[in-house]
């Protein structure tokens, strides 16, 4: 049973610590690479402020819109700020939403269009793809030969199309990353991980692929695509619910190039709950275990190169990382209580090393991404604790997510809810977190055997554990007792928004044909 025991549990932290490798990989390749990536931060020479509209491509800007009324408007105010000839842009309204969004839409684009706009509304009847669909639908009617995308909670600037459409002058170029920004950064612990974590991926990890020539993905907003990438490498599919990545991968493996712009931002808002925040890294973890699902073995038989092939690996298995952690936090006491404690000499030479593999590279990692961006360095290892925490956290929440990814194809796609002017507008649905609170208290013994047995380098982690699982384990349960308060202080017969699902037949004004002419 020992021996059973102490190969599972280094198994796991084996397998654990290749990723945090691959993090210092990373974070390598942009050390080696900095002079190249400085050169690409620079770009291309934007076009001038009054540029002729004979001198520019069409431009199509796409706007899935799902039930966002309270994001909507400051979106399409944006939208309509975006310096570029009028002459050659058109704005694609795609909304699918089924509450008075559809009202608050409307008429704002009707307005927008009075003032010589060139915006159409485009509602379907029902959501068979979801987003990807949508895409799909008004890439069928698009003008453009270029397509930016723009998710409802983005505020696109003025400059954006100015800055990224000089990219597609070469002909290889197929879509043009910018990078992600932060509006309410700092609004709580929370969002400032969330912030940290959406950094390391657009800073460090966009960054050395890009540099490096390896694949890597449109981030499903804030980017422009060319409309023949799009249909060259099988168009929007919606087999899997991250259809960014699914469409990335096959476009890259047709020949096409990606180019990323670290250095255009657009601000967007990041989730204020954890039952949002949940389920949005639910959504990205079951989709791409999905995606890799249906196009490892593609990519892995592909003519990319050897480092192409490794790094798409591991950009496509990141989150088999959470199922590792939860068992590794089930194995841990076990562990503490028959394994003996080492003696300071094996501790040097396998611990100590395990342990900077699994959380010496993250602190690399997000450093990097800190100082790539003018913070300090230091901000980002404060924040590491709580980043670990949250992470081991959500660990059976997305443990699950990547079961479904590997039993199912496809499957609803669950809109981030967005609170924008209105806090307490629309929300997620989340179950009670007995997993969590029974992991909380497993770790919790945990904590206790390290220092009982003199385990000392097994105290820290289990005390993460702890603090993770109970502190996503506590505000999901005092997100769902505020949802009861405010529920029950409705009146009687109301029902909260996004607590029942909606209706399959969303329009009774026009048909979708109807829609699509207009």
């Amino acid at each position: 049973m020992h021996w059973i025991l102490c190969v599972a549990y280094f198994a796991v932290l084996l397998l654990l610590a290749m990723y945090g490798l691959h993090r210092s990989h990373l974070v390598l390749t942009c050390l080696r690479l900095r002079k190249k990536m400085a050169a690409l931060k620079d770009g291309v020479p934007a076009l001038p402020e009054n540029v002729s509209a004979d001198d520019v491509p069409h431009v199509t800007i796409q706007l899935p819109l799902y039930n966002e009324a309270t994001v909507a408007h400051r979106l399409l105010d944006h939208v309509a700020k975006i310096d570029y000839p009028r002459e050659k842009l058109e704005i694609q309204v795609l909304d699918d939403s089924t509450d008075e969004t559809r009202g608050i839409v409307r008429a704002h684009v009707e307005a927008l269009r009075e003032t010589g706009l060139d915006i159409v509304y485009i509602h379907r009847v029902d959501r068979t793809g979801y987003k990807a669909g949508a895409l799909d639908a008004g890439l069928k009617v698009a003008k453009g030969e270029l397509v930016g995308i723009f998710d409802a909670d983005f505020l696109p600037q003025p400059d954006f199309l100015r800055r990224l459409v000089p990219h597609f002058d070469d002909a290889k170029v197929g879509m043009v990353q910018a990078r992600w920004g932060h509006l309410n950064r700092d609004h709580s612990l929370l969002t400032r991980v969330q912030a940290l974590m959406l950094d390391g991926h657009h800073l460090v990890e966009n960054r050395a692929r890009h540099a490096a020539g390896w694949l890597f993905n449109f981030s499903g907003t804030g980017g422009m695509w060319r409309k023949d990438a799009i249909e060259d490498a099988g168009g929007w599919q919606h087999d899997t619910i991250t259809e960014d990545l699914d469409l990335s991968y096959r476009a890259q493996m047709k020949g096409w190039k990606f180019v990323y712009r670290e250095d255009v931002v657009t601000p967007a808002e990041l989730p204020e709950d954890v039952s949002a925040f949940r389920a949005q890294q639910f959504r990205w973890a079951k989709g791409t275990v999905q995606v890799c699902r249906k196009l490892m073995k593609r990519t892995l038989s592909s003519d990319l190169t050897l480092s192409q092939r490794v790094e798409a690996f591991f950009h496509m298995t990141p989150h088999f990382a959470y199922p590792l952690m939860v068992v590794l936090s089930v194995l841990l006491l076990p562990a503490l209580i028959l394994m003996p404690a080492t003696n300071p000499q094996t501790m040097l030479l396998i611990d100590l090393p395990l342990c900077i593999g699994t959380t010496g590279s993250l602190a690399a990692f997000y450093a990097m991404a800190e100082a790539a961006q003018g913070r300090r360095r230091v901000e980002a290892l404060k924040q590491l604790p709580a980043l670990l925490a949250v992470g081991a956290g959500l660990a059976p929440h997305l443990t699950k997510a990547v079961v479904e990814g590997l039993s199912q194809m496809a499957g609803e796609f669950v809109r981030t809810p967005k609170a924008g002017e209105k806090k307490s507008r629309y929300h997620a649905r989340a179950d009670l977190p007995l997993t969590e609170i029974a992991l909380c208290a497993l770790s919790l013994g945990s904590v206790a055997a390290s220092i009982q047995t003199g385990h000392w380098f097994a105290t820290p982690f289990a005390m993460l554990f702890t603090f993770g699982y109970g502190y996503v384990a506590s505000l999901v349960m005092s997100e769902q007792a505020a949802r009861r308060r405010a529920q029950a202080a409705l009146p009687a017969g109301s029902v909260e928004l996004d607590s029942v699902p909606p209706p399959a037949i969303v329009d009774a004004e026009a048909s979708e044909s109807e829609e699509l002419a207009a």
